[in-house]
């Protein structure tokens, strides 16, 4: 039996994002149970309940982890039942939260050679001390297990594969807006417990007919559970609006409704669980009572919340 549940289930910034100022995050401020707050997007796996693997390290993971009581420490002074980190990309929203587990716990990073890089070029994850956290490079569309500290199964297996994304921003060059790519810089994480499969894919620039006949849960191999980009109802979403200048399309994310969006894209593919993830603050999916938000439930997608669990 495998168990996920939702950490966070926002996009950078969080909801409400500190500085905004919108109709959203004034009602999520206020308390509105139609706009619950939500952390940046992050996933906690486990086999046996008891050993942990986190997928993405937001800027929110200490509070994340005091919001989880079973990721609090259970032995001795100090100790962790966070086993790994998995890592679908080098944004700030993905790895800035390695930085939290800086106090010595043993545990093992996953990701691929591009996004460790991104890591050993920043002498600042050299907190994480390489004699007691391991970081571990993923071969695309290879599988391997998943271990605990003391180099026991875990009883899961990662696999990661690429999505179409984009360098993050920090390492886009001025001027240029860069290339969609699939490749280690954006990935998809595949994990599975031999019996049932779960898919974490929370940056997504377009659906690809390869990326559906790997989801498509009637093959072998296909998803039982999906968390899924979630960032903008609509491309254009920011810019109408007026509190960005970029498209999703520019940002490396599709967008969730329209003719060529998330819900079109998967209406053919009966995944059992479909969760929307890394869902930013501008997006109507977050007010309960929007339109869009029943759009998603209507398409038999939920909407995700932090703490939000399912069991596989």
């Amino acid at each position: 039996m495998m168990r996920a549940v939702i950490l966070g289930a926002a996009a950078g910034g969080g909801f409400p994002q500190w500085n905004s100022n919108a109709e959203g995050c004034r009602r999520a401020r206020a308390g509105d149970p139609a706009a619950k707050p939500r952390h940046q997007a992050s996933l906690a796996v486990s086999a046996d309940g008891d050993h942990w693997f986190i997928l993405n390290a937001t800027p929110d993971l200490r509070a994340q982890i005091e919001r989880a009581p079973f990721l609090h420490p259970r032995h001795g002074l100090r100790s962790t039942p966070i086993a790994g980190v998995v890592l679908t990309d080098g944004n700030v929203d993905a790895i800035a939260g390695l930085l939290n587990l800086r106090e010595r716990e043993a545990f093992t990073i996953y990701a691929t050679g591009s996004v460790l890089g991104v890591l050993d070029e920043n002498p600042i994850f050299e907190v994480l001390a390489r004699d007691v956290v391991a970081r571990e490079a993923v071969t695309l569309d290879v599988a391997r297990p998943l271990r605990l500290a003391d180099g026991r199964p875990s009883g899961l297996t990662l696999t990661l594969f690429a999505v179409p994304g984009k360098v993050p921003l920090y390492l886009e060059r001025p001027g240029e807006a860069p290339a969609i790519i699939e490749g280690e810089e954006t990935v998809g994480a595949m994990i599975s417990d031999g019996a049932k499969r779960l898919f974490f894919i929370p940056g997504c620039a377009r659906v690809t007919p390869p990326l559906l006949a790997r989801l498509d849960p009637s093959t072998p191999g296909g998803a039982d559970a999906l968390f899924f980009d979630g960032t903008l109802w609509r491309d254009d979403e920011m810019i109408r609006a007026g509190i960005g200048s970029k498209t999703g399309r520019r940002m490396g994310h599709i967008s969730v409704g329209g003719e060529d969006g998330t819900l079109a894209a998967f209406r053919d593919c009966p995944i059992p669980h479909r969760i929307l993830v890394h869902i930013n603050n501008s997006n109507p999916i977050l007010l309960a009572d929007s339109p869009e938000h029943a759009a998603v439930l209507a398409a038999g997608w939920r909407v995700g919340e932090d703490g939000m669990e399912i069991t596989l």
